[in-house]
């Protein structure tokens, strides 16, 4: 199609909701959204490419009413409120349009249809070619010999033909069509049943809506019916679905053009956002020199150096060595922390001249044996002057030591930078998502190469030109991201300080953990699994005994009939599909009257610790260690706490019999125990710094119990008197309430009457005055700059924390509460992991750490060695930080895990 000085316009509103909701989330380090941002204004630069003598104008909706909500109170009704990550993007991106030189139109009252059916209307007058990009059918009543609707999301453009061919009338009866049809979205009424077919079939037929009204009584059956019945909804209808195309407004297809690019304020706004490749190309498209630092961008290809012999390597080693600092890319299937097969290695010094050794790869040519690679390399690794960069510096040091190489680099890390800088995006800062978030640059990742499901393929079936451009863009990222983050990191001194003197120095020791494991006693969680088998089935009995016929346990829709309609116990309001909830919760609530529901939470929970933890860890044992290597994910939880997995051993339940006889399975090798160190309420103690307030500093610095105080307080009574009842309530408040727990929860964690849980919180907030403050301020700074710290200075975002929806805006506010509080104590904790781990490499003690779980460190001690480490141990993690309550330390010495306790 040749259109001589098109008039495109745009529906911005429209690419604003394609943009969102099609990229996947991106933020800023500072957590604001970008992806809608960055979204349109691609689209819109494609589209300036695409019409080089055109006039792209952008069309948005103006906030408010418009005069179809004056015809019709209930017009678009039905829509949801936009997504607060929507609406704040909307201004970026109008300032993003005006600097790119494009006529932006907002005109109030009306709807960004009506301004481009207005400017279509000039267009088809004067003959002038226009093009409409957008993806909404309602459009297509525009569409004339001179104007042309570009479906945004396909690219696919209709003229006449094109509208009669995919819709079945023509433009001119879109209106008609949509007047029948009705549409939910808009909320306009329309003839309830009438569809696309039957609405083209009436207007093939008859021409126009007037002629469909005219003949009514002619169309049979029930459809008849409900046409007969809403033909008073019709003329509405198609009033609300017409678009208006003589806005009155400054602008006109004669005085719209292009201005000239704004290329200073472009380059600001893509600082601002941080969108590095998008400023890359703005400065391209503006004639000015790149501002590349050599990233490649997806069109790109990377030139990659095959090194084909050791000769070669061990030349490539001493450029690394000389150039004192260099990147690095190991390809790897791992199947634990301990077991590695080495397919290749990608390194550079600038992340332009890209040397890639295949190992072990079967496609192939040449390549060079994995122990030969790493023992020319090694020397390079082991130097202390030479800094390392890398993604995962973790998974990469399990690779080396497999190969009895142990790092000794200073190490660099851009998943670690990237959960500094921002916890909770970056796509669980994998690689391809820090890259396309941070530097605005798609990469491969690893699915992308492979594939995924069955179709999947190893690294072994990769071509080599397919292999070595995955890791030349991997490799070149990774240079990239440290430029960016480095600098990132060096504006915020508390961030920086958490990521080199928290997050860096952990990470060795993690890797310790993992790579040392924890042995496992198999006859232990065999026995256990035997007693809950037979346990198991006697539950089933049970069951069977208590409903008078058998059934499967596991079925919720079996147990919806016995509870419901057989036992007719009190049922729940039925889901929209009929379904009436068997969760614990209401199970709970269903033990007052009846056996069977209790029955069924001890059948849960006996099925649970038979198939999570007796199965899973048994699955999870190393046959060459007897050990289980978790391993921990560093980059995880946004208050900075780790999580493990293959296995989870942050969950094993410790409160019940069962949990604490699981861990009766974690021993210690013969001349050795398990001595445990756990911090003792150090939530609560993090609380007392925080918020400085007397009471709590008081009862921590006397070593009074701190949930007996509380109860004394609350209940207004002596502290001996306080009972066990008592001191329950007065827990569930002290953490309740660090949880941002309201009256509610309150009440129906303890089971008491609403009020009297308020009565209990008044209480204590007169008794803690600065918690309540401390509350308080706490949710409004959140607000105001849309994250809290930790005493550190660790970042916690919160991306709902003024959204409109008040469920996510409260959860926002709980976690404002309660990470400052969490979240330093995840701090605290791994810095006394790196306390303890320093001087353990520096003693000579026969002393190993082997896990980390929340606030509890787990060491092998030789017998030997017990005492020495008994004294230090507790010592180093109560010294680990200064807070204005003292730090205390719970020891335990044992056989086993349990025992220890």
């Amino acid at each position: 199609m040749n259109l001589v000085n098109p008039l495109i316009l745009v529906d911005g509103s429209q690419y604003l909701f394609r943009a969102f909701h099609a990229l996947p989330e991106m933020r800023t380090s500072k957590g604001f959204p970008t992806n809608a941002i960055r979204g349109v204004v691609m689209m819109l630069r494609k589209l300036v490419q695409e019409h080089p003598d055109g006039t792209v104008v952008v069309v948005f909706d103006a906030p408010g009413k418009t005069f179809r909500d004056d015809m019709y109170a209930e017009y678009k009704a039905n829509r949801p409120p936009m997504d607060d990550d929507m609406r704040v993007q909307i201004e970026p991106i109008h300032t993003f349009v005006k600097a790119m030189g494009l006529p932006l139109l907002v005109v109030p009252d009306v709807e960004a249809d009506d301004v481009m059916g207005t400017l279509a209307a000039q267009a088809t007058a004067a003959r002038r070619d226009a093009v409409i990009s957008s993806s909404d059918k309602d459009l297509a009543q525009l569409v004339s010999d001179n104007v042309y609707l570009q479906d945004s999301m396909s690219d696919n453009t209709l003229d006449r033909a094109g509208v009669l061919e995919k819709f079945d009338v023509l433009p001119e009866q879109i209106v008609d069509y949509l007047a029948l049809m009705g549409d939910k979205v808009d909320n306009i009424p329309g003839i309830p049943g009438v569809g696309k077919k039957t609405a083209a079939k009436w207007l093939q037929a008859h021409g126009d809506l007037d002629a469909v009204i005219a003949t009514a009584d002619e169309v049979k059956g029930k459809i008849g019916e409900k046409l007969r019945a809403h033909l008073d909804q019709l003329p509405l209808s198609k009033q609300l679905a017409t678009i208006k195309c003589d806005v009155e407004m400054e602008h006109s297809i004669e005085t719209l053009q292009h201005d000239p690019m704004d290329l200073p304020q472009l380059l600001e706004l893509c600082e601002e956002y941080e969108f590095r490749q998008l400023r890359e190309q703005l400065s391209e498209d503006a004639g000015e020199p790149s501002a590349s630092t050599g990233t490649v961008s997806q069109e790109s290809k990377i030139e990659v150096e095959v090194i084909a012999t050791l000769e070669q390597l061990s030349n490539v080693a001493q450029e690394l060595t000389a150039a004192k600092r260099f990147s690095i890319f190991s390809v790897v299937s791992s199947r634990s922390p301990v077991d590695h097969v080495l397919h290749g290695i990608a390194l550079s010094v600038d992340g332009n001249q890209i040397w890639f050794v295949h190992c072990e790869t079967s496609l192939t040519e040449p390549a060079i044996a994995s122990n030969d690679a790493i023992e020319t390399l090694k020397s390079v690794f082991e130097d202390p002057s030479v800094s390392l960069i890398t993604h995962d510096a973790k998974s990469l040091r399990h690779v080396l030591r497999y190969f009895d190489v142990e790092i000794k680099n200073a190490v660099q890390d851009v998943m670690l930078m990237s959960y500094v800088l921002n916890s909770i995006g970056h796509g669980e800062h994998r690689l391809k998502g820090i890259a396309g978030t941070v530097l605005d640059l798609t990469i491969m990742d690893a699915t992308d190469l492979l594939g995924s499901g069955a179709k999947k393929r190893s690294f072994e079936e990769i071509e080599p030109p397919a292999l070595q451009q995955y890791v030349g863009q991997q490799v070149s990222a990774i240079h990239a991201l440290h430029e960016e983050m480095a600098e990132r990191l060096d504006e915020v001194d508390a961030l920086n300080a958490v990521y080199n003197d928290v997050e860096l120095p952990l990470e060795p020791y993690l890797c310790g953990m993992e790579h040392h494991g924890t042995l496992i006693n198999a006859s232990v969680l065999e026995e256990l699994r035997i007693e809950l088998e037979a346990r198991k089935e006697k539950l089933i009995e049970r069951a069977h005994d208590l409903a008078g016929h058998e059934f499967n346990l596991g079925s919720p829709k079996q147990l919806e009939v016995v509870l419901y309609d057989e036992l007719f116990l009190p049922a729940p309001k039925a889901s929209k599909s009929g379904s009436r909830s068997t969760k614990e919760d209401l199970l709970i609530g269903l033990t007052e009257y009846h056996q069977l529901p209790q029955v069924i939470l001890d059948y849960r929970a006996t099925t649970k610790l038979i198939s999570t933890y007796i199965a899973g860890l048994s699955r999870e044992i190393n046959p060459a260690t007897s050990r289980i290597h978790t391993t921990y994910l560093q980059a995880n939880a946004s208050t900075g706490r780790l999580a493990s997995v293959n296995p989870n051993l942050q969950n094993i339940p410790i409160r019940t019999a069962d949990g604490r006889r699981v861990r009766e399975a974690f021993v210690a090798p013969s001349d050795y125990v398990l001595l445990t160190a756990d911090y003792s309420q150090i939530e609560l103690r993090v609380m007392a710094h925080i918020t400085s307030d007397p009471g709590l500093t008081e009862a921590f610095t006397n070593q009074v119990d701190i949930h007996q105080a509380t109860a004394a307080e609350v209940f207004g009574q002596p502290l001996e008197s306080v009972d066990d009842d008592q001191r329950r309530s007065a827990k569930a408040i002290n953490f309740g309430l660090m949880y941002g727990m309201s009256a509610f929860g309150l009440a129906r964690n303890l089971g008491i009457p609403q009020k009297q849980a308020k009565a209990y919180i008044e209480a204590y907030f007169t008794r803690y005055p600065n918690v309540q403050d401390y509350v308080q301020s706490t949710k409004e700074n959140g607000k105001a700059n849309g994250y809290v710290e930790t005493i550190y200075g660790r970042r916690i975002y919160l991306r709902d924390i003024n959204n409109r929806n008040p469920m996510r805006r409260q959860g926002a506010e709980r976690l404002a509460i309660n990470a400052p509080v969490q979240g330093s104590a995840a701090d605290i904790i791994k810095i006394a992991t790196i306390r303890v781990g320093d001087w353990l490499a520096d003693c000579d003690l026969d002393v190993t750490m082997i896990l980390q779980v929340h606030d509890e460190l787990v060491f092998e001690v030789a017998e030997k060695d017990i005492e020495a480490a008994s004294e230090h141990i507790p010592e180093l993690m109560r010294n680990a930080v200064e807070l204005s309550v003292p730090l205390e330390v719970d020891l335990g010495v044992a056989a086993n895990w349990s025992a220890a306790h």
